[in-house]
């Protein structure tokens, strides 16, 4: 199989759905064998189905990335199955639920940066020492805009997402000289299983139209688009993007809120 990923052995985590589905579809039909990963395990086995249907190669694995004997377990069933490891995505993650800082438990904080930050840090921890050792490769994590700046997502998701920007920059750096690159995503407002309630609210309210009305292109984003952005920094065609956190976002992290068709 030809493509901007042939001979790529590739992870993708939160595989069942989303971001997640899109980029392990992606990464297929761009040549990668693909270890797709969720707690989701109906879901992952459709995503996994979707690949072989097409003609790629696949396995699905269920695991939770909080865990660090799951994660460790990831990487070397990839290597296992498929003789190597060149992408790794951490993209898996839960939004906690938009609870009041002020009304938060420790328990659910817990909860959220185990899964959306510790989850990255032990994909890093793992998948770098075996690209280290073959030459190189590239891990990517999703983090998000609400990591940028504060009024794009509950407190604990926002917090970990930054912490996720933070990780990748430290991590690019201890890396160095490795030829194992690590880069953040920050998608905006995208329609997936974790943001469906608030697109079927506004539906059901009658303003569906108004969803994504703050960034300039006026619209959400689909799955498709962030696992665009994964593939370039999969590939050799972002061999000198490192260390970045590059939103996708439709251009809302471009500006402080601001009122359309006023200057101030």
């Amino acid at each position: 199989m030809t493509g901007r990923l042939a001979g790529r052995r590739a992870v993708v985590t939160g595989a069942a759905s989303g971001i997640g589905r899109a980029t392990a579809l992606r990464f297929a039909e761009e040549g990668a064998a693909v270890l797709a990963s969720d707690v989701a395990e109906a879901g992952l086995a459709e995503t996994v189905d979707r690949i072989e249907q097409a003609g790629g190669r696949a396995r699905g694995v269920a695991a939770d990335v909080s865990d660090e004997s799951a994660v460790a377990g990831l990487v070397e069933a990839c290597v296992g199955e498929f003789g190597g490891l060149e992408v790794f995505h951490a993209n898996a993650g839960i939004s906690g639920g938009n609870v009041p800082l002020l009304e938060s438990s420790v328990e659910e904080w817990r909860r959220v940066l185990g899964v959306n930050l510790v989850g990255p840090f032990l994909a890093i921890k793992h998948a770098a020492p075996v690209m280290r050792d073959a030459g190189g490769g590239s891990i990517l994590c999703t983090a998000s805009v609400a990591g940028l700046r504060s009024g794009a997502g509950p407190t604990a998701y926002s917090a970990s997402k930054a912490g996720v920007i933070s990780l990748v920059q430290t991590a690019a750096n201890q890396l160095a000289g490795t030829g194992v690159r690590v880069n953040a995503i920050c998608p905006g407002l995208v329609e997936t299983g974790m943001t469906q309630p608030m697109f079927d609210l506004a539906r059901s309210a009658g303003k569906g139209h108004k969803i994504g009305q703050l960034n300039p292109l006026r619209r959400a984003g689909e799955p498709v688009e962030i696992a665009n952005l994964a593939l370039f920094l999969a590939s050799d065609e972002s061999s000198y993007v490192n260390g970045q956190a590059i939103a996708a976002d439709g251009g809302l992290s471009s500006s402080h809120p601001f009122v359309p068709g006023r200057l101030a």
